[in-house]
């Protein structure tokens, strides 16, 4: 072998490392050049396309968020109206409970003092809870068909039917729309009549119907005497304001007599209402109707006589001592005959006596008695 063939060998031995180095370098650029982005730039479009795409991304996100802000907001709203409801629920029970026990509470009071009082039971109230008007309380009336009513109720320029309003409770609005209230003193449903139809009867008729029209007479008799009293008193008020120097005792007899009618007038209310009622017993009607009668035939001292057996009776009443010691004596119970409970014990009642006791002590001035022995003291 010449030199010049090994030094060839020698120089391709050489060659053969930095060549199979040189390819894996350019194999490994290649590589690299593959994993590099292919572009440096994108398009604009391409850029509004992603910032639409985020922002829609993010405007879903934020109405989500919202959305479950809402139902947790209107779920606790629905929590807390659920638990007013109940508290409101609540509180109306104990209300109605409160009101039932207090109602039964006076009824019970009431029936004490009816039987200590001896007045007749007072009738039950109705079973739906609805109380009756103090105008048409205790009365019957004939009923009325439903379609009638409301088409009537409607011709009255009313509503037909209320919100939770019972054919009853029509009625008796129907009843307190068409019932005429006569203007007086005292106003009232009853139908006043004139002076000559006012001459009561001697003794208490049973009659449903004569009842009913004896109480229109009593009423419209002391609707008369209060209204002459207080046509009196305006004319005797006039005559003291012309009077150059009214003394000061005339003027405070004046306003005494004026206190009197006042009071007498707003006494008797609860005797007008039950004349409108007709439920006034029987052991009161009868002296009022004697007390009227001889009123009406101007006999004031046996009007006077029937207010005082109507107002003490005719009941033994004890003469001294009748309590010795703590103990009662054993024929106590007898001394008053068996009578039945006072009716003065009843301050109503006792307040409208007295009322009509007044009303006879003006009728005798301004309806003077032929007879002088019939004057009061």
């Amino acid at each position: 072998m010449d030199f010049a063939a090994l030094m060839s060998k020698e120089i391709s031995k050489a060659k053969t490392p930095a060549t199979s180095s040189s390819s894996t370098s350019n194999s490994d650029s290649h590589n690299s050049n593959d994993n590099a982005p292919a572009k440096k730039y994108i398009k604009r479009s391409e850029a509004e396309a992603q910032r639409q795409a985020a922002y829609l991304a993010e405007q879903r996100a934020l109405e989500e968020k919202r959305a479950a802000k809402a139902a947790e907001k209107r779920r606790r709203d629905e929590e807390a109206a659920e638990e007013s409801r109940a508290r409101e629920d609540k509180r109306r029970r104990l209300e109605e409970d409160t009101r039932r026990r207090r109602e039964a509470q006076a009824a019970e009071e009431e029936r004490r003092r009816r039987k200590r009082l001896g007045l007749p039971e007072q009738p039950d109230a109705p079973a739906d809870g609805s109380s009756d008007d103090e105008n048409g309380a205790g009365r019957e009336e004939e009923d009325i068909p439903d379609g009638e009513l409301i088409s009537r109720l409607r011709a009255l320029g009313e509503p037909a039917v209320l919100f939770g309003e019972t054919h009853r409770a029509r009625l008796r609005r129907h009843r307190r729309l068409t019932t005429v209230v006569t203007a007086g003193p005292i106003p009232t449903t009853l139908r006043l009549l004139e002076e000559k139809d006012m001459k009561v009867p001697e003794a208490v008729p049973q009659d449903r119907a004569a009842r009913a029209y004896l109480f229109r007479q009593l009423a419209s008799y002391f609707t008369m005497v209060l209204r002459e009293w207080e046509a009196a008193l305006a004319r005797e008020q006039a005559k003291a304001g012309n009077a150059s120097s009214p003394s000061d005792s005339s003027s405070f007899a004046a306003k005494a007599a004026v206190n009197a009618m006042v009071s007498s007038r707003t006494n008797m209310v609860p005797l007008f209402r039950r004349f409108e009622k007709g439920d006034l017993e029987d052991d009161i009607l009868g002296p009022v109707v004697e007390i009227v009668r001889a009123a009406q035939e101007r006999r004031y001292v046996d009007a006077n006589d029937g207010y005082l057996r109507l107002s003490i009776g005719k009941a033994a009443w004890p003469i001294g001592v009748t309590m010795v010691g703590i103990h009662e004596r054993s024929a106590r119970e007898k001394l008053h005959g068996g009578e039945r409970g006072h009716v003065m014990g009843d301050e109503v009642t006792r307040k409208y006596l007295q009322s009509i006791k007044r009303c006879l002590t003006f009728a005798q001035v301004r309806w003077p008695p032929e007879d002088i022995r019939q004057l009061m003291g």
